[in-house]
């Protein structure tokens, strides 16, 4: 395929910014300790726990030669001071090992830790900040250093109101013990993840329903009529920077030159798709660029359009369109939970990405599910917010999508009907990516039946498929009940249970609007937990109001409604369907965001770093840089959540959309 003049570069790392221990196995079995009071085993939170999954079935024993991957995530010291000084917004960025000495753990502690795993013959590896420490060994290694026995488990498709984004079923190994280490070190000690190689993330990509077409002109560079019968679905990352204030700074040589994006993913690259679809769908000149890749815990796999490469692909192609100056490095792991732990701790210990952004997730609901069933650990959220926490006080941006889902995130991946939000968008120290639908109208056809339907939406609006339900009933003579529960589509928000409220949120957040179309019913135990299955239907809701607590996301949003889309390029899709329009979700919006910030960074001469603090505050002024979306009702909702007039926050959208030279204005006089 052409290839423009930028490189792509793949290396294997356990983590980056750290310093390999490696003991010999001679040191002893281990056993020898056991009489030592210090040394007495107390059990640890631990990562996913397959076993629990509903339908898994164990069997066998583990071959104990498995190779196995294990991260233990100490704690971090001063944890409150360094939270507050996050919230209300970072003055003095700090350097990779400056953070250690003040936040990492001591090097006593690891020394403990280290020479404990050696003596089991696991080989260990320290992150630079003395926050994540990977181990590598065997699975009949870990058996003994934890006092577990893993084993070996057929696990059945999970969740999902439909096939798209359920979690796939696999045949994989763990174990439902509680991991132990000594007690003097086991304080220390906030996880262990890594006893299973059970994948439970899925991709934030959404596209559009294949039997609809549209009678409609052409809105944007590429017709892509051939490819979605949808020619206004085909938008590119230019689009993106001209409709959000973005075209003027990069037009004044702002390009993200001299600067690092950086993309955590759970599926490996196509390797010079992102430099093609540079140089041959959008036609920018070339930079000289350099894309790196690199395999964090050893990797993904190879590219695999049903593991996801196709999110990884539109994340750089996003990222490195929005700022086509900026080096993109490429932190691939495995779909597993210390993989993506570890990938986002090697973004923080190397700090050489200025900005970072993850397109894959799970609903809060889920994660609750796994607590409450002894699948995954209390601690596993706090895991992830150390790593944000130590990118944010070292002046990184970084964003996660918000979900596909809109109020329902919980319906994709668990098939519960509750309102639930995604994480891991719902920390407090990242910046939660939301969605909205940009103005379209057209006469949609169905290939199916032959029926035809308008659509007409006026004005940006949130992401919500309400506006669908009715003429896709029409298209497939079905009830607007039916489709409904169908397409579930919108930007994921809401409040979370999990998180909560960050003091940045307090002035603008709060007090909601809703329009309940979905009333949940049919409530029953799921893995652990009492939540609705199904819903009720109410065609015309009138507006509700109510008071949200928890960390509430989005924070800002931009256009992720397939229908008002992208397009994508992925090789991995096989021959004749490399290219693709009609595609869209929060998974691009995440991405676009990190693009800005880089873009953002140039133009201001320093990393913005985490955005939130100061975003708010921007929302809060006479002349705020964010559109807020804050008409009330049926035309502007994420399927439950909708704006109130007159305030500045939409849990639907967030402080709404950017206008970034506003922001980058506005910021140079701080």
């Amino acid at each position: 395929m052409p290839r423009s003049r930028s490189t792509t570069r793949v290396t294997t790392v356990a983590g980056a910014g750290v310093l390999a221990l490696a003991f010999a196995a001679s040191l002893g079995t281990g056993a020898a300790h056991a009489t030592d009071a210090g040394n007495t085993r107390v059990a640890v939170a631990a990562g996913t726990n397959v076993a629990a999954v509903p339908g898994a079935k164990a069997f066998g024993d583990t071959d104990p030669s498995t190779p196995e991957q294990v991260s233990f995530v100490l704690k971090e010291r001063h944890k409150g001071a360094l939270d507050a000084q996050v919230e209300h917004g970072v003055r003095h960025q700090l350097s990779v090992s400056q953070f250690a000495h003040s936040y990492g753990q001591s090097k006593q502690t690891i020394d403990e830790i280290n020479s404990y795993l050696a003596s089991f013959g696991i080989k260990t590896t320290v992150y630079a900040d003395n926050v994540d420490i990977a181990a590598s060994g065997t699975a009949g290694q870990f058996d003994k250093a934890l006092a577990v026995q893993q084993h070996d488990y057929k696990v059945p498709a999970q969740g999902g109101t439909g096939d798209s984004g359920r979690i796939p079923a696999q045949t994989v190994h763990g174990t439902k013990q509680q991991p132990k280490l000594p007690r003097k070190v086991a304080d220390s000690v906030l996880a262990v993840l890594g006893l299973s190689n059970y994948s439970p993330f899925v991709s934030h990509a959404k596209h559009v329903n294949s039997g609809v077409r549209a009678k409609q002109a052409a809105t944007n560079s590429i017709d892509c009529t051939a490819l979605t019968g949808l020619p206004g679905a085909c938008n590119t990352p230019t689009d993106y920077t001209q409709r959000y204030g973005l075209a003027k700074t990069e037009q004044a040589g702002n390009t993200g030159a001299g600067q690092t994006v950086g993309i955590v993913t759970l599926a490996a690259l196509d390797e010079g798709a992102p430099e093609y679809f540079w140089s041959n769908v959008m036609h920018l000149p070339d930079t000289g660029r350099a894309v790196t890749v690199q395999n964090i815990d050893g990797g993904p796999g190879a590219p695999s359009d049903a593991a996801g490469t196709g999110e990884t692909d539109l994340d750089v192609e996003q990222s490195g369109g929005v700022a086509p100056g900026a080096d993109v490095t490429v932190y691939q792991a495995p779909n597993t939970d210390n993989g993506f732990a570890d990938a986002f701790f090697t973004a923080a210990t190397q700090n050489t990405a200025d900005s970072v952004s993850a397109s894959w997730g799970e609903s809060e609901t889920i994660i609750q599910a796994s607590v409450a069933s002894g699948v995954e650990t209390p601690q596993y959220q706090a895991a992830f917010d150390e790593a944000f926490l130590e990118m944010a006080v070292q002046g990184q941006s970084v964003f996660a999508s918000a979900g596909d889902e809109g109020a329902y995130d919980a319906s994709r991946d668990l098939g519960t009907t509750n309102l639930s939000v995604d994480a891991p968008a719902d920390s407090p120290f990242i910046t939660s990516a939301g969605g909205t639908t940009l103005p379209w109208s057209a006469t949609l056809t169905s290939s199916k039946t032959g029926n035809s339907a308008q659509v007409s939406v006026t004005d940006e609006r949130a992401w919500g498929w309400d506006y669908l339900w009715s003429p896709l009933a029409k298209l497939h003579n079905t009830t607007e009940a039916a489709e409904a529960i169908k397409e579930i589509g919108g930007g994921g928000g809401g409040y979370s249970t999990l998180e909560t409220e960050p003091s940045y949120q307090r002035r603008l957040v709060g007090s909601f609007s809703a329009v309940p179309y979905l009333t949940p019913t049919e409530y029953q135990s799921v893995s652990g937990i009492t939540e609705p299955t199904n819903w009720s239907f109410t065609a015309d809701p009138a507006v509700t109001t109510g008071h949200g607590t928890g960390r509430a996301e989005p924070d800002v949003s931009a256009d992720a409604d397939p229908y008002t889309g992208y397009v994508l390029y992925e090789p991995s899709a096989g021959a004749g369907n490399e290219l693709q329009g009609g595609w869209g979700g929060t998974s691009f919006v995440a991405p676009q965001l990190n693009g800005s910030a880089a873009v953002m960074d140039q133009a201001l001469g320093h990393r913005v770093g985490f955005l939130n603090p100061a975003l708010y505050n921007l929302a809060a002024g006479k002349k705020s840089p964010l559109n807020s979306l804050n008409t009330s009702g049926t035309s502007n909702d994420n399927l439950y959540y909708t704006g109130t007039a007159g305030t500045r926050y939409n849990p639907a959208t967030g402080l709404g959309t950017p206008d970034f030279g506003g922001i980058i204005a506005q910021l140079q006089h701080r």
